[in-house]
């Protein structure tokens, strides 16, 4: 079964993003592990004096270089990605750089009615950094506005033309996480990044 890291991309401590992946966790248990990864604890980004990494940040490396996908679920703050994600990012992308070449799936929950699209768009521009690189689902987007009444009292997704829409975008991402395992052998982005440095340049 294919395992995969589910990003809360928020600090705050009650996040319909939250909610959006654990309702992912549970309904889509039967064809993948989703393991929920909370940010809010890590570290503001500091450019440390050597590329190494803080314990926390290289847990979280860790876990997503294990995995065989991610997902990132974001809110919308000002038009764009919540501070605590962005700096997740940075730290990931100044370090480790586990995200290059890893499938990307990217959703969102949002309290108005564009269901964090504008931040989306702003985080498909960060993953695409050289540095990150990862490899994001195209043509995909799944936004839940109104967020605070979208899901019922037991967590669920309470529109099921949502929840189809979900799963269809959801079995693709499957199919893309193998389809870029198979590309990824052919045309690596590894050693291309690794050599790239925005001091150097």
């Amino acid at each position: 079964m294919m395992n995969l890291i589910g990003i809360v991309g928020t600090n705050s401590d009650q996040s319909t993003n939250r909610q959006l992946l654990e309702f992912m966790q549970k309904h889509f248990a039967e064809k993948a592990n989703i393991e929920l990864y909370e940010i809010k604890n890590l570290p503001a980004f500091n450019k440390p004096r050597d590329t190494t990494a803080p314990p926390e940040v290289q847990d979280l490396s860790d876990k997503i270089k294990e995995a065989d996908g991610v997902i990132i679920s974001t809110p919308e703050y000002n038009h764009s990605v919540p501070a605590i994600l962005k700096s997740t990012l940075e730290w990931l992308s100044y370090t480790t750089q586990p995200l290059i070449d890893k499938p990307v799936m990217i959703t969102g929950a949002s309290y108005g009615r564009l269901g964090s699209s504008r931040a989306q768009s702003h985080l498909r521009q960060i993953l695409d950094a050289p540095e990150l690189k990862a490899r994001i689902m195209p043509s995909s987007e799944f936004l839940v506005g109104l967020s605070l009444q979208a899901f019922d009292e037991d967590g669920k997704l309470a529109d099921p033309n949502k929840v189809q829409e979900l799963e269809e975008i959801f079995n693709e991402f499957i199919q893309f996480v193998d389809i870029t395992k198979q590309l990824v052998k052919t045309n690596p982005n590894k050693n291309k990044s690794k050599s790239f440095s925005w001091e150097k340049n």
